[in-house]
């Protein structure tokens, strides 16, 4: 192989290794920015919201104004527990954990998903 040849290969490869690891750098920043999704919970009249992180297990009691709805969040999950509605419905969507997911007490005039952080 000519000596141009392989030193315009070498420069072909040092500009792919750069390329790539600036791609690299740049999603490690995107990632670091994005933070770990969250549980908004949109209640009442007037409208409020209350955003719930997943990393600590922990019960939350909201007074919705209409109904004291229970939320517990358990391994990075969601879930409405012990509602105090007639029909118990919201407790049928199970545990929320992707973005998303979402659930709601009509009678609590409640509506929880799982949001990405810094979400409206």
């Amino acid at each position: 192989m000519k000596k141009t040849t392989k030193r315009n290969l070498l420069f072909a490869l040092a500009v792919l290794a750069l390329a790539g690891g600036l791609f690299l750098a740049q999603r490690l920043v995107l990632l670091q920015k994005a933070g770990a999704p969250a549980a908004v919970l949109r209640y009442g009249e007037p409208a409020q919201t209350l955003r719930i992180p997943l990393e600590e297990d922990k019960t939350y009691t909201v007074d919705t104004g209409f109904y004291t709805v229970h939320l517990r969040v358990e391994g990075g999950t969601i879930a409405f527990v012990d509602s105090p509605c007639p029909d118990h419905l919201c407790e049928g969507f199970g545990r929320l954990k992707a973005v998303g997911d979402w659930a709601a007490c009509l009678p609590a005039r409640a509506a929880l998903s799982i949001e990405e952080e810094g979400a409206p």
